[in-house]
């Protein structure tokens, strides 16, 4: 029998209205705006509402580092969540909302996969509730404000070679990485370097998702710095009197989205910072609502604990005054498999050695999450072709590191397949055994977070920078900035920032391309490696496959 597509599997859902999945949670329908039968905006009057509330406990699921094989950290939240309410407890589940540029490019959707998936997928995979437009809309607003304010007299006295603020698209498009722009004579304005980021990387993106109210939203967007003076004095948002229009195009976006899982449980996803080159993380008032409306709340981090889980601790946590209760690592024995060296087309063949030559990737990450004081399990997400000798040696090596390694079947079985983590997430949320703070205090210089970053965390010998970078951090110190987190920007792949080193490599040079400051985020950027802000699609796009069926079905998307 052929095994059902990811997109077969949701559009056989049995979903129910939208209104019931909000009843659950104690959501009237006068405080649901809805899109269509399947899918809710919660409004702030509501949200604001739950601020005495208690909190429920929060669950961190993350990974070890990404292969071309797969882990499936989106479809183990999707199933953890689905397996905490069928062992009776009240659980709610926090995503972020997919990019159009990896839809298209790489990774043809991001709603999960199998039994364990978020619907409506194809709305989700696609526009959504526009939140991501809204984003785009409102960061190429400000844009646009910058050349117009230096059209018509440029009263800031900005300095047209030291503009900093980009344009964003949601799409994946090298061709746009460096451009230049107001070509075309006086009436088109004054020419200058430019380029465009992909939307998921802009700074607009990072401040919905931790900015707590609509007020916070306004001020976090007047603080974000354009440009630079002649005499490098800054220019911010606020300047050029951009973040009042600007907050009003993202109202509505700044209102989490209410979904549900294949089971019929509630899921908010809410914006969708990619982790290898923003922090990585969904909202911070998604996150904070589910906690006041569920007991047990399961979000993700993108990519590995590297990337995703270092900055959910280290930003999202730290800013947001949240304690995770326990984390979840993400395994897969074909990826630990890749790690220790197989390739690809060989990931079939049981190889026990491979296997355990590469579980020093997950063991780096065991270690990691517990630095950070937060107790830490796997689920080892299972596949047809892995051999119960290749799990045994997954399992053994979990117990020696402290851990445990509980093969979860979600995918195929859904909920039945993943109870017995779930029970034992409850036990450890329950037994207050966290003890989270983050990696470095906030006075540590800016630079010396970075080497903080690389050296505990990416176990490097060294961190590389410019005398120019290292200047740079210096002048934002003197400026008032030194307490703010640092985001790092690398290669999703790898603890070094060459992708091509996978395992746990040690004593490795993190080089720093470049830093940008993100004052309305409240975090600096460290560009490592060859990262791209602007990713291109690959040689055979996930797009070619993407189309209307017969039917008239949208099939492609996976």
């Amino acid at each position: 029998m052929a095994v059902k597509s990811d997109i077969e599997i949701a559009r056989e859902a049995k979903k129910k209205p939208i209104q019931e999945i909000g009843s659950r949670l104690g959501i009237g329908s006068e405080h649901l705006l809805p899109f269509g039968h399947d899918k809710a905006k919660v409004s702030a009057e509501f949200i604001k509402s739950l601020e005495s509330r208690k909190d429920g406990k929060l669950i961190l699921v993350t990974a070890i580092n990404p292969t071309p094989a797969g882990e499936g950290k989106t479809t183990t939240t999707v199933g953890l969540g689905d397996g905490l309410n069928a062992i009776g407890k009240k659980a709610a589940i926090c995503l972020r909302e997919p990019s159009l540029g990896p839809c298209f490019g790489m990774k043809g959707g991001a709603a999960g996969g199998g039994y364990a998936q978020v619907v409506p997928m194809e709305d989700i995979n696609l526009h959504f509730t526009g939140d991501f437009h809204a984003i785009t809309s409102a960061h190429n607003l400000l844009s646009a404000l910058i050349d117009n304010h230096i059209y018509w007299g440029n009263a800031q006295n900005i300095d047209t070679r030291r503009v900093v603020w980009r344009r964003v698209m949601d799409m994946n498009d090298r061709a746009l990485r460096e451009i230049v722009c107001s070509l075309g004579g006086v009436a088109n304005g004054f020419p200058r370097e430019a380029g465009f980021d992909i939307t998921v990387a802009s700074e607009v993106m990072a401040i919905l998702c931790l900015a707590t109210d609509i007020a916070d939203l306004e001020k976090r967007l007047g603080d974000i710095i354009i440009a630079y003076r002649r005499d490098r004095s800054p220019v911010y948002a606020r300047d050029i009197k951009a973040n009042g229009a600007m907050t009003v195009l993202l109202a509505q976006a700044m209102q989490p989205n209410l979904v549900q899982t294949l089971e019929n449980n509630p899921a908010f996803i809410h914006g969708g910072p990619f982790a290898n080159i923003a922090h990585g993380c969904n909202s911070v008032v998604a996150t904070k609502t589910a906690l006041k409306l569920a007991d047990y709340v399961v979000t993700e981090a993108g990519f590995g604990a590297d990337l995703g889980a270092e900055k959910f601790f280290d930003i999202k946590c730290r800013k947001a005054g949240l304690n995770p209760a326990a984390a979840v690592i993400v395994a897969t024995v074909r990826a630990l498999k890749m790690n220790g060296g197989v390739k690809r087309e060989d990931l079939g063949t049981e190889n026990v050695e491979a296997v355990k030559k590469g579980l020093a990737n997950l063991g780096r990450h065991i270690e990691n999450v517990k630095g950070f004081g937060v107790p830490a399990v796997v689920a080892i997400n299972h596949f047809i072709s892995d051999t119960e000798a290749e799990i045994a040696a997954v399992q053994e090596y979990a117990k020696a590191q402290g851990s445990e390694a509980f093969l979860c079947k979600h995918w195929a079985q859904g909920s039945k397949g993943i109870e017995a983590l779930a029970r034992r997430v409850v036990e450890i949320a329950d037994g207050g055994t966290s003890k989270f703070a983050p990696l470095y205090p906030d006075e540590l210089g800016l630079f010396q977070k970075v080497e903080t970053i690389a050296k505990k965390i990416y176990r490097a010998g060294s961190v590389a920078a410019d005398k120019s970078v290292r200047d740079q951090l210096k002048t934002w110190e003197d400026m008032g900035y030194g307490n703010l987190p640092i985001c790092v920007a690398k290669t999703q792949y790898s603890f070094t920032t060459d992708p091509n080193l996978r395992g746990a490599p040690v004593d490795h040079v993190v080089p720093i391309r470049e830093v940008r400051l993100s004052a309305g985020a409240g975090f600096v950027v460290a560009i490592c490696g060859e990262i791209m802000t602007m990713p291109g699609l690959p040689k055979v796009p996930a797009s070619e496959t993407i189309r209307f069926n017969e039917a008239g079905q949208i099939e492609g998307l996976f």
